[in-house]
């Protein structure tokens, strides 16, 4: 999920070579106890070079057509390719490019992470929208999204002066220290619609309020930011940092809000997943740990990856491998349900308790993986999961997650791609 491959490389050696002392006994960085799911569809190969446009996968969106279920949509990032459309048959109904460079030489257009924002009011009718975190211009993007447009289901309404969120400068924006993960949220006492963006090599979130403008645009404005830990005591009274290249701290990139209580769920990738008020108020509470956590590790400027320096100290937890990543919201209709995080480290994915009342207790796991015709799922980046009849299709919900690892692809090309998993399939295997 990084503009560098190299810090994803590190990441992976990290959780080879530690994985044996950080996994308990009888368990294994495969996570072979698992149940195992296989996939429906798949969506067409993306490819991360000129040729391909470099489109690379990342984050999936369910969007529900009401009227007409069979008609729903995919909607998905693919950083400097823009932002794809699928059917529920992983067709692709619609491409759009992420924006230019700002200046000649600057950073291109990268849409990184999208979620939506369901039944609010634009210049006068009822539009749902698709908000996305351009990593490559520091900004947030937003799309109205309606299924019988004939120039696509997706429009850009973007205020055209929307600001840069971390940034200052343009050169601070060509550094690329911007807007990464997204989650969004509406507060259902005022009816008002957030975005929460990350920040890239930083703890920082931002919560932005969405701002209808004349002309049917949508614009933002800073709410406040909130600064996760970068540095944790250990219980032998160690302070252990994340490793990371000099001066980048431990980001945050997968979050979801609980739109029944306001609790927003926040992944550190190389720490865990934060549970904290989607306000941003009050004390953030670390819900997991992922298997490295405490692992000492140093920067090797050399071979520019993160080495272990020491044994495990045993800290860490039991469910997740470094890094965690894509975090998705499984509700059910009697107000129970799923937290369903991305252990990318390991190619699982991980089911906490939705209920803070029981402090989000791990509920299990499973994997994606391949059938004879569609490929399963890798070092997923990104999920999203609607537990809602979508059609004959999926009559009883949709998981998309992203593919890491896109098989058959060509030869020396990244591959990516987004699979779709029967979420009935999924209820199935884990409630067994």
């Amino acid at each position: 999920m990084t503009l560098r491959r190299s810090a994803l490389t590190a990441t992976v050696l990290l959780c080879t070579a530690v994985a044996a002392a950080a996994v308990p006994a009888g368990a294994s960085t495969a996570a072979s106890g698992l149940p195992a799911v296989t996939p429906r569809a798949e969506t067409a190969t993306l490819y991360d070079d000129e040729r391909g446009g470099n489109a690379d996968a990342d984050d999936p969106a369910i969007w529900r057509n009401a009227a007409a279920p069979d008609r729903s949509l995919v909607i998905a990032t693919a950083k400097e390719g823009g932002l794809r459309v699928y059917d529920l048959d992983a067709r692709q109904v619609q491409s759009l490019p992420a924006p230019p460079p700002a200046t000649p030489g600057g950073a291109p257009g990268r849409y990184n992470n999208v979620d939506l924002v369901l039944g609010t009011s634009l210049a006068g009718r009822r539009s749902d929208l698709a908000v996305v975190s351009d990593r490559g211009h520091d900004r947030l993007r937003v799309y109205r999204v309606d299924r019988d447009d004939p120039a696509g289901p997706l429009t850009d309404v973007t205020d055209p002066g929307a600001a840069p969120i971390f940034s200052t400068s343009q050169d601070e924006i060509d550094d690329q220290d911007t807007a990464y993960g997204l989650a969004t949220w509406t507060d259902p006492a005022t009816r008002r619609s957030y975005a929460l963006a990350s920040r890239n090599n930083h703890t920082t979130v931002a919560l932005l309020e969405l701002v209808a403008r004349p002309g049917g645009t949508v614009g933002y404005t800073k709410v406040r930011t909130l600064d996760l830990p970068s540095a944790f005591r250990l219980p032998d009274g160690a302070t252990w940092r994340p490793c990371g290249e000099p001066g980048e701290l431990p980001q945050v990139e997968g979050m979801v809000v609980d739109p029944a209580d306001g609790t927003l769920y926040a992944a550190q990738e190389d720490v865990g997943i934060w549970r904290l008020r989607a306000d941003l108020t009050g004390r953030p509470v670390l819900v997991d740990r992922v298997r490295e956590y405490g692992v000492p590790a140093a920067y090797d400027e050399e071979s520019d990856e993160c080495r272990p320096t020491g044994a495990d100290p045993g800290h860490g937890g039991k469910h997740l491998s470094a890094d965690v990543e894509g975090l998705t919201l499984l509700t059910e209709p009697d107000g129970d349900g799923y937290v369903l995080a991305s252990s990318q480290g390991d190619d699982t994915f991980a089911l906490y308790d939705r209920e803070v009342s029981d402090d989000n207790e791990y509920e299990g796991g499973f994997r994606v993986t391949a059938s004879r015709t569609v490929d399963g799922s890798e070092e997923c980046d990104g999920a999203a999961v609607l537990n809602a009849p979508l059609g004959r299709k999926y009559p009883r919900g949709l998981l998309v997650v992203q593919d890491g690892h896109d098989t058959p692809a060509e030869t020396d090309r990244d591959a990516t791609g987004f699979t779709f998993v029967d979420l009935g399939d999924v209820l199935d295997a884990v409630e067994d």
